[in-house]
This record gives C-alpha cells, structure tokens and sequence, in this order.
C-alpha cells in the first residue's frame, strides 16, 4: 500500500462481500428479535442495547494465536467463545466481518526457534497450522480475513510515523542525533490511558501512587461492577494499576533506560545483532534509516484499522490480554485519531482450582492431549457451555458431563428422526431465522449470550419431545418441528450434531462404531423374535447380556433404542 492510500478507504472495500477470503455462514435478512441484543463492555462495565455502527453489518476483530508453539485449551476457549458470538450474530441476520491476527513475528518466536535450532519463520508457519487444525477440529469457523504480522508492516510503519507526528510517540536517538530503531508510545502525552482497565490514575505514574492509593483504586471500581462474573474478571485479570508483578505478562525491563517514563510501551524494535537477519524490517522515522520490528501491541492496531476501518464494533480476546495489550492498543489507536473498537470483550479462562491454566505456569492442557481423551464435540460443549465471562474450572467432571450432553442430544436427535422417518435438512436447520427460534433461547442468547441459559431451554425442548414420542399418536409434525428447533439452537452454539463438521469426525471412527451397530443390532433382532414367540426369558436373557456388556435397551413405540451406559 503507498503512503498516498487511504487506510479508511482500505478497510471500505476489504468490507465488501467481493473482497472476502472466507465467507462463514450466511446471514439472512436482520431479524426482529436482533434490536433487544444486549453485550457487556469491558470498557464501560455495563451490559445495554448493541446497535452495530453499519446498519446490518458486525465488524469485530479477535486477537488470534502467537504461533510460538501448539495451543492449549486457554486459546480455544477463547475462539470457540467468539465463534459462538459470531454465529449468533449471523443468526440474528447480521452481516458479519470476522477478522482474527495471526503474530508471526514476535520475541517469544525468534527466542523458542532460537533454542530448538530453527528458522523463526519456520516455527512459526507450522504452529500456525497446528493452530489452524485445531480450530477446524473443533468447529471453529474461519475468519473472514486472517492478516498476518509480517504482511502489514507498511501499515504498522505508518502508524508509527502518525504517532509521531501527532506528538504521542518519539524516536530514542544516539549521541549524534541518528535514530536508534527504537520507538516508544509517550503515555503521558494520552490524557485517557487506563480507560479501558478502569483505573484514576490517568497520566500520573505508577510509582507516584502510594499503595493504600492503588489498592483503594482497584477496590472502588470492583464495587461497582454490575455482576459477579465482572467481579471475578476485575479480581484476577490483569489491569494498569495492578501491585506488583503481573504472572500472566511479565515485564521486559530491558529497555528502562531507553523510555522517558517508565509506562511508555515499545512501539518499534531496534534490530539485535543476536537476532536473525531476515526478523528485520526497514524504516525512516525522520531520523535516518533503522532496521527492527514492530512491538506486539502495535500490530492489531495496524490490521484492526487496515481490515475494518476507523471505528469498528467489537473487539474481543482473552481476559489476559486486557491489560497491558488491550490497554495499549486502545491508546495508541485513539491517539492516532481513530475511534477504534466501540465494544471490547473480554472471554474469562480455563481454570484448574481457582488458577489459570497456562503452560507458562506449568498446568496448561494441550489441545491435542485433550481429545485423546474425548470427542471434538464433547470438548467444543465443555468449553462453550459456560458462560464466556465466567471462569470454566476444569477437571474430569468437566468431561464427564460434556460426555453425558452428548449422549443425551444424540439419543434424542437419532430418536426423533427415527420417529419422523428422516432427518431435516441442514440447510432448513441452518437458515431458520431468530425470529422463528424457541423465545426463551432468543432471550438467552440476547442477554450478553447466556449460552448455560441457552442450553437450558435446549434440554427442556429435549426432555418435553422425547415425552411425546412415548405416545405412538403424537403427530410427527410435531416432533419434527421441536427437532428442527433443537438442531438448530444447537447450531447457534456449533453443536449441532449432524453438521458436517462432527459427521467427518464420526467417519474417523467408523470401522468400530459399525462393527458394535452390527453385533448389538444383531442381538436386538434375536430379542425381537424372541418376543413374537413368546419366549419372554430368552428374551430377558439377551437383554440382560446386553447390560453386563454396558449396553442400555430402551423399548419405544417404534421399536428398541440402544446406547452406550455412561460410564461415572
């Protein structure tokens, strides 16, 4: 992009459908049910009516992965939590643009490739697709443009440049006057820093507050939060005027001496002569021609305004990215002039007694050793189906019920076809509007996407269907309009279990799974005919072989139902 091109105008035409990469499910015409949406924002700690800026269009913008090494459950929480947001948001008949970074380029890479003998560029491209997979695994839909850091330099160098100009960021120098490659965000020349994380202390410096005044700060604000998941969050996560050393993000005092206050936060990197030739970029911030790159909290300022523009709806992420990342972006985005995100959320984390999981801390879970031990689905509801703001304490009772959802909806849904002689299309599942949903999950939903409530009304449609089925004179319309109804609440959430997404996984696993359909559909056929011949203990004696085998008979008015007994 040259210099003379307008970003604004940029993100304009990255916003039309013909420019798209990946277009995610299609919206419908905008419901009725889309104007009593309400979404909590971090930044105002209130929940109220969401009005999107561009009538009939979302843009938000979810930081994605530092692909330094394999993601753990921490960074899909995270994306199945905006996945569900964003399918939501479709449902309700929005057009949305779904952008999410990739961090190719950052110190933790150049030092993890450093250690294991790589090209940084190397480790990077594969955990992307590590990371990549995962998401397909679990459902999680692509974004609809996926920038990379080391694709956007010209944009962040601009940024760079517009900060300096407007007053808001300078260049260190040497003794002669020549730049050094180092560039800062001067974060006493912005009035508001720490809007985001809710803090007074403004532009005075942290260590001018004395203690008492810090933790009055914090306790103030956290009285004021309007529920307990807010609370929580403010507690635990991160914020501008934290006492000590935040665990999450540990400082890089490395550069003290180079800052004019000690809050100032790197906006350009100075090339090392310890780092590889080709992790630098060339610039000219007035100063003569540097080489370095960029600091991590300039890039999604840079993509968010390339793909979405100036001012955009939401931006979302981690809860441990609010402060220092999310706090800085805001800054160095408004102080470029830019209204930048209308709406920040913030998903809470996977918690293992009360403490985050991560494998900086050494209790991190990788996505991979998780579905040894489970199905994608079943790992998909464990973490969606706990409110996003709401810590997700994780341990095997987690699974456990994961595993029995999973049974319960699946027994339901292969009941309920049979009953019906067939299942509704998906494409019927995927295009029923909001407005034609089940209210109370419409309300759920619209109520800063109360997923636990969701799945609530889902159950109960669940258990009042399988109650009429039980009556062989139950009209079939009727259960095939509650079935539809299900199928597609559930595909709101991603879970619906006949997408394709988890028929591929269930193919994966074909080979046993029909070898045991085989062997029990076998016995009940033999129970059957036992019965027609008045052989009751026979055919107690088949039943009751089945049990021990952990195979549970449920007699219906359409004929014998089988499935796995839960396992406690």
């Amino acid at each position: 992009m040259s210099e003379n091109t307008s970003l604004s105008d940029t993100a304009s035409q990255i916003a039309d459908p013909a420019y798209r990469v990946s277009e995610g499910p299609t919206p419908q015409k905008v419901s009725k049910q889309a104007a009593t949406l309400r979404v909590y924002n971090t930044e105002s700690h209130t929940t109220s009516a969401f009005h999107p800026l561009t009538p009939g269009q979302v843009r938000m913008y979810v930081c994605g992965a530092t692909v330094q090494s394999a993601p753990h459950i921490g960074h899909m929480r995270a994306a199945v939590a905006f996945d569900v947001v964003r399918r939501w948001l479709t449902r309700l008949g929005y057009d949305v643009v779904f952008v999410r970074n990739v961090t190719d380029i950052d110190d933790k890479i150049l030092a993890k490739a450093a250690q294991a003998n790589q090209r940084w560029w190397a480790r990077a491209y594969h955990y992307e697709r590590v990371f990549t997979h995962a998401y397909a695994q679990l459902g999680v839909i692509p974004p609809t443009y996926e920038p990379h850091a080391t694709g956007e330099m010209p944009e962040m160098i601009a940024l760079v440049k517009r900060l300096i100009e407007r007053g808001h960021a300078y260049e260190v120098l040497d003794a002669a006057g020549h730049g050094t490659g180092n560039v800062y965000f001067s974060v006493p020349s912005w009035p508001d820093y720490g809007a985001l994380t809710h803090q007074t202390s403004g532009t005075l410096s942290s260590n001018s507050l004395l203690p008492a005044q810090q933790t009055n700060t914090v306790a103030a604000h956290a009285v004021t939060t309007e529920d307990e998941d807010a609370r929580i969050a403010d507690e635990m996560g991160p914020s501008v005027d934290q006492v000590g050393e935040d665990k999450y993000n540990p400082s890089d005092d490395s550069d003290a001496n180079l800052k004019r206050d000690p809050r100032d936060f790197a906006l350009w990197k100075a090339a090392k002569d310890s780092e590889p030739a080709d992790a630098r970029w060339q610039a000219d911030f007035g100063h003569g021609i540097v080489w370095g790159r960029p600091g991590w909290h300039l890039e999604c300022s840079a993509m968010s305004h390339r793909y979405l523009g100036d001012d955009f709806d939401i931006h979302g992420g981690g809860l441990d990215l609010r402060f220092p990342h999310h706090e800085n972006e805001m800054a160095q985005s408004r102080a470029a002039g830019w209204g930048f995100a209308h709406t920040w959320m913030h998903s809470a984390w996977v918690t293992a007694k009360g403490e985050k999981m991560s494998k900086s801390l050494g209790n991190g879970l990788a996505v991979d050793a998780l579905l040894a031990h489970c199905s994608a689905w079943v790992a998909r509801y464990a973490l969606a189906s706990v409110h996003y703001r709401a810590m997700l304490e994780w341990s095997d009772r987690t699974l456990q019920e994961a595993t029995a959802a999973y049974e319960r909806i699946t027994r339901f849904v292969s009941a309920a076809g049979e009953y019906i002689h067939g299942q509704p299309s998906r494409e019927e599942i995927t295009t029923l509007s909001a407005d034609n949903l089940e209210h109370a999950f419409v309300d759920a939903m619209n109520e800063d996407f109360a997923v636990s409530q969701a799945l609530g009304v889902i159950f109960a449609t669940i258990r009042e269907t399988n109650q009429l089925m039980q009556n062989a004179n139950t009209e079939q319309e009727k259960v095939r309009a509650n079935l539809v109804q299900v199928r597609a609440m559930l595909d709101c959430l991603g879970l619906d279990p006949l997408s394709p997404v988890w028929k591929q996984e269930k193919t994966e696993q074909a080979p046993e799974h029909e070898a045991l359909e085989a062997l029990v559909s076998s016995q009940l056929q033999a129970r059957q005919q036992a019965r027609a011949e008045r052989n009751f203990a026979l055919a107690d004696q088949i039943r009751d072989n089945l049990t021990a085998a952990g195979i549970v008979v449920e007699d219906t008015a359409q004929g014998p139902r089988w499935s796995v007994k839960k396992v406690d």
